[in-house]
């Protein structure tokens, strides 16, 4: 069954994003980083090219040639997940095939409407038994 994180109270969600998909990178996982919002997207890419002068996180957007071989997809749909290991959730709906992941990270700001969708989605998977672990971005610091 598919892992939940919900790492919450994230101060810059896209921000935060940067130091957790370079963290699972480093780690040896492939990403696949989804949101609904694909102007939200646009700026994740563009944030993963400068936030660190010395760190390469190779990244492509879902349409790239070069996707399938990549190791880190952003994608405002699942198709062409399947040999991704976590899912990285930045939007806020829930997307159908999420579960074919071995984890699944909710980032969740600070927001008040993001904070509302975000625990309509910990309620839902809640109820459908997922084993769900808790990051509080407000204690924990925001190191990702």
């Amino acid at each position: 069954m598919t892992r939940i994180d919900f790492h919450f109270n994230t101060p810059d969600k896209l921000a935060y994003s940067c130091r957790l998909i370079r963290k699972a990178y480093r780690a040896g996982h492939r990403l696949w980083v989804y949101s609904n919002d694909s102007n939200q997207l646009l700026r994740l890419d563009k944030m993963l090219w400068h936030f660190s002068a010395t760190d390469f996180i190779p990244h492509v957007m879902h349409d790239h040639p070069l996707a399938s071989r990549t190791a880190i997809v952003l994608s405002p749909f699942l198709h062409g997940s399947e040999r991704f290991t976590i899912g990285i959730h930045l939007g806020s709906e829930l997307p159908q095939g999420f579960s074919s992941f071995e984890r699944w990270i909710e980032v969740v700001g600070r927001d008040e409407t993001d904070r509302q969708v975000a625990r309509k989605r910990y309620a839902l998977l809640r109820s459908q038994g997922y084993p769900i672990h808790h990051f509080d971005q407000a204690v924990q610091g925001t190191e990702a």
